[in-house]
């Protein structure tokens, strides 16, 4: 096992160094490159990711549910938080319902087993895989998105959220805070802090206008930076950057 992980990490290590540029979708993933492979900061080029900001979109006609909140992600790694999410909601009034949005297979278990360890099954709807069409409504429905992740090296989630016009509340962990900005798109709490997360979450339930200013905000910073037009527009400058360090 030592020489498989150790294989791809070394020759990682030899490749990056070789490299005149590297592109990364976070200053967060440009430092861990650092760190892990010694690669120069001064190499390390940030194109954020990008998405479609008019298939992502408000849905004015979509009606919203009372003290709902959205979760989309893998809910068996443990990296993406769901068991504070879950443990949260035992600390949240009992009207508060939570949609988790995950495209893996059917037989996923750890997250059925722990709504029923906390008694909240009847709380939470694992939907299984469903299309973009009925992501995007989901969205829509939803009060609050709630991104509890000990690590995301981007994190679509959260902007796909944003460009929704959804509030978000996320951990303080990865590039999360790079994409939730400082500009009031949503809430940073710390990681693996459930109860940090309900107070959050509470936060935006108890306030409607609240929750709208920020979903405003929260649409403008995507359109803003995670655009598919900005990250080509930003890629075309690295290439001319490589290709004229070589003329």
């Amino acid at each position: 096992v030592k020489r498989v992980l150790y294989y791809p990490l070394l020759m990682q290590r030899i490749v990056s160094n070789r490299m005149d540029l590297i592109v990364t979708v976070s200053r967060d993933s440009a430092r861990a490159i650092t760190e892990a492979f010694g690669v120069p900061p001064e190499k390390i080029r940030v194109v954020y990711n990008g998405l479609d900001s008019s298939q992502f979109a408000p849905l004015p006609d979509e009606p919203k549910k009372p003290n709902s909140l959205i979760f989309v992600g893998n809910s068996e790694d443990r990296k993406k938080g769901l068991l504070y999410l879950l443990q949260s909601l035992i600390y949240l009034p009992e009207e508060v319902s939570l949609t988790v949005v995950d495209g893996g297979a059917p037989q996923r278990i750890f997250g059925p087993l722990l709504t029923d360890k906390y008694k909240i099954a009847h709380r939470v709807h694992f939907t299984g895989k469903i299309g973009p069409g009925e992501l995007i409504r989901l969205y829509n429905r939803a009060e609050v998105a709630v991104v509890p992740s000990l690590y995301e090296g981007f994190g679509f989630p959260a902007a796909e959220a944003m460009a929704c016009e959804l509030p978000v509340v996320a951990c303080s962990a990865g590039a999360l805070p790079e994409v939730v900005g400082e500009d009031g798109a949503g809430i940073l709490v710390p990681p693996r802090d459930a109860r940090a997360l309900a107070e959050a979450i509470q936060k935006l339930l108890r306030d409607p206008a609240l929750r709208r200013r920020m979903g405003r905000a929260a649409r403008e910073r995507v359109c803003k930076f995670f655009t598919w037009e900005n990250a080509a527009r930003r890629m075309v400058e690295v290439y001319r950057e490589a290709i004229d360090a070589h003329r």
